[in-house]
């Protein structure tokens, strides 16, 4: 791989990365702060803070951990890298 290859699949890979962890970062930590006043709001009898914090973090995670692999096999498809 030419070192200007190396550099464009660094980059993409980064800004996927830096992407993950932005929204890692927003269901773990924004979310909890502000499920408190959330709580007034009742979602099949539970309050939605409750809810989001503990059911819908989890949720995130998941969707998020298949669109990362999903967008890395293709960063690696698309720089001749990806696994056979």
């Amino acid at each position: 791989m030419t070192p200007e290859k190396a550099q464009a699949y660094w980059a993409k890979t980064s800004a996927l990365m830096w992407t993950m962890l932005g929204i890692w970062f927003a269901f773990s930590f924004l979310v909890h702060v502000f499920a408190p006043s959330l709580n007034t709001i009742h979602v099949l009898g539970f309050p939605l803070g409750f809810y989001m914090a503990a059911q819908g973090s989890l949720i995130v995670f998941v969707v998020a951990l298949f669109w990362f692999a999903r967008k890395q096999n293709q960063i690696d498809e698309d720089f001749d890298v990806a696994e056979e």
